[in-house]
């Protein structure tokens, strides 16, 4: 089921391919590259109610992204060849940088073959909590619960309210409601609630963070391939907007720590934890920089251009929705039209 953004979206994805006019934008819009954002490659399913779909992507689909991308004149490169293309600018092909969020098992499994065969590199970034099973993955809790049950009873500010999930449409509706609730709490708030909710409803969240994470051996397998990089993700994948400066600091310095102490090597490049386009701002790029990083990835959508050289703790990325999961659509997106209007007409947004 597809929401009215999605099905807007799309429209316009479809009408500036159909226009030709990413043809016409990419040359002055299409700038040096782009950083892919990827979380699941994982076979499709046919189950009527996913609301968390736009986190996933076939392995097929993967597959032929990076020869649509290799074919249109793309090279794939890692993070700090990335960097060092942007720095010099004009002096090389345009490049796409593959990133995989969370550290989830499926990228091993499914994605990780696909990348070794085409010779690809990518990085993965880890939660560190996550591959000890302590990882608070909520939003695929409350899908499982509404999935399996009729109906949902939870209390917001003290009010009791009951959600009828009997139907594909009814468990959409619930879901999109408490998420969105979900999204306004802060993290000792949110922690606590999905607490009561998992116990309510016998759902095992360190059991299903052991079965979808993957464990610090196969961290350590991947770490081992040159093709892969290991970032930095915090420890805790808290909303970036939820959480104060302190908190942050704290998770951004434990999360390094952990992954050095887990792999012999201290990570240079961090991504920023989910939250609103716009979470991150100066005060957080300024933190990733005295931290040391090379680079910082966000949730802005954008293309990477010159500019960006000078904000390279604050690089944009083009998410691979699992909605979107046309050639076509990768075409328009890399060809920066789309976020040069989602931008306000900027080419470069780091305010």
């Amino acid at each position: 089921m597809l929401s009215k953004r999605t099905t807007f979206i799309k429209a316009g994805l479809e009408g500036c391919f159909l226009s030709g006019a990413h043809r016409f934008a990419k040359p002055f819009l299409g700038g040096l590259g782009a950083i892919l954002t990827l979380h699941h490659v994982k076979p499709k399913s046919k189950r009527a109610f996913q609301p968390n779909r736009i986190l996933e992507i076939t392995p097929d689909f993967l597959e032929r992204a990076i020869l649509r991308v290799r074919a249109a004149g793309f090279d794939i490169v890692d993070l700090d060849e990335a960097a060092r293309r942007i720095a010099e600018p004009g002096q090389h092909n345009q490049f796409v940088v593959l990133t995989f969020d969370d550290g989830y098992r499926d990228v091993l499994e499914h994605a990780y073959p696909i990348l070794k065969k085409h010779n690809c590199p990518f990085t993965v970034y880890v939660p560190t909590a996550f591959p000890d099973g302590e990882g608070n993955l909520w939003w695929l809790a409350l899908e499982q619960v509404i999935l399996e049950r009729e109906a949902i009873r939870i209390e917001v500010d003290g009010e009791a309210r009951t959600y009828m999930t009997d139907t594909t449409e009814a468990k959409y509706e619930a879901y999109n409601d408490v998420y969105w609730w979900l999204r306004t709490l802060d993290d000792k708030k949110l922690h606590a609630f999905m607490r009561d909710f998992c116990a309510r409803y016998h759902f095992d969240m360190h059991a299903k963070c052991l079965e979808l994470a993957m464990s610090w051996q196969e961290i350590a397998q991947l770490a081992a391939d040159p093709l892969v990089t290991i970032g930095a993700h915090t420890v805790d994948h808290s909303m970036l907007s939820k959480i104060s400066e302190a908190e942050l600091r704290k998770q951004i310095r434990e999360g390094a720590r952990i992954l050095e102490a887990a792999l012999g090597v201290r990570p240079r490049h961090f991504s920023f934890p989910y939250g609103s386009a716009d979470a991150a701002g100066r005060r957080e790029f300024d933190i990733v920089r005295e931290m040391g990083f090379e680079t910082a990835v966000t949730t802005r959508p954008g293309i990477l251009y010159a500019d960006h050289v000078d904000h390279l703790n604050a690089l944009p990325r083009v998410s691979l929705n699992g909605d979107y999961q046309s050639l076509r659509y990768l075409d328009v997106l890399l060809s920066g039209l789309p976020f040069y209007v989602w931008n306000g007409f900027e080419r470069v947004s780091v305010a």
